[in-house]
């Protein structure tokens, strides 16, 4: 149970630009404590029947840079709370001259080049091993009501999108890039993974949508700079909140996919 028994059904991860949620009911702050530290501050409020909680990834201010981030604290956190959906948004770069600045990507695949990070609640011992498939690694029944809330509402949404997550903070390479590029990668950002991953072994239905706000490395001929970023994700965020508050009444409230029972087969037995 979260701190004074404050309970949410979904959640909504914000990333660089999106720090706070104005639209929701009756809002209450917590914090959970977790194996793996305190929470940040977590918002909790209603909106259409629905418990929403808000979880800012940097914290208040964009105070933690993307390596530093507990991701686990994060989503156990989510978990304590009662959460068993999560959507996401995040800032990427883009490789894909269709995926323009400004523009919205739903994430379907990932490929990871983090170093440092603590990628799983499962490290032997007494918690045991666990092998999660990620085969989909973005739950399918929230990409699904994204999709379609995006078309009966006309909200232009590239519907896939490959994302690389590097370990930062600084930005990549031009050479980085190029690599990433003839591996199939679309986008290129700092925070998805592990969270997705984390999500998933929690048995959280996970979704992220990413706000294309720049090109990248050698793609783009200016510097690349957090203001841009910013100035971009302030100029569009509010595209992002309208489909993801569309969305949040047409999510099923019986979850209908995999994610529910992804660690069945998946724990190591001895």
């Amino acid at each position: 149970m979260g701190s004074d028994g404050v309970k949410a059904e979904i959640a909504i991860i914000g990333g660089s630009g999106v720090y706070a949620l104005d639209l929701l009911k009756n809002p209450k702050t917590t914090t959970v404590s977790t194996p793996y530290g305190k929470s940040p501050e977590i918002v909790v409020g209603e909106f259409e029947g629905r418990k929403l909680a808000f979880l800012p990834r940097h914290g208040k201010g964009h105070t933690v840079p993307p390596h530093l981030i507990n991701y686990r604290a994060n989503i156990w956190a989510l978990k304590e709370l009662g959460v068993t959906r999560v959507l996401a948004t995040t800032a990427a770069g883009s490789l894909n001259p269709k995926m323009r600045p400004g523009e919205l990507v739903l994430l379907d695949q990932f490929i990871d080049f983090t170093k440092c990070r603590s990628a799983t609640f499962y490290e032997g011992g007494g918690d045991g091993v666990v092998h999660i498939d990620v085969t989909q690694p973005y739950c399918q029944e929230l990409r699904a009501t994204l999709i379609k809330t995006a078309r009966e509402r006309k909200i232009e949404l590239h519907p896939r999108g490959v994302y690389c997550c590097f370990e930062g903070p600084r930005f990549e390479t031009a050479a980085e890039i190029k690599a990433i590029r003839r591996l199939g990668c679309d986008l290129a950002g700092m925070t998805n993974v592990p969270e997705c991953v984390l999500a998933r072994e929690a048995e959280i239905c996970y979704s992220a949508i990413s706000i294309v706000t720049n090109f990248a490395a050698g793609i783009s001929k200016a510097k690349l700079t957090h203001a841009e970023i910013a100035e971009l994700m302030a100029d569009n965020i509010e595209r992002l909140k309208k489909l993801i508050f569309l969305a949040i009444p047409k999510i099923p409230t019986i979850r209908g996919c995999g994610c529910v029972k992804a660690l069945e087969g998946a724990v190591v037995r001895v």
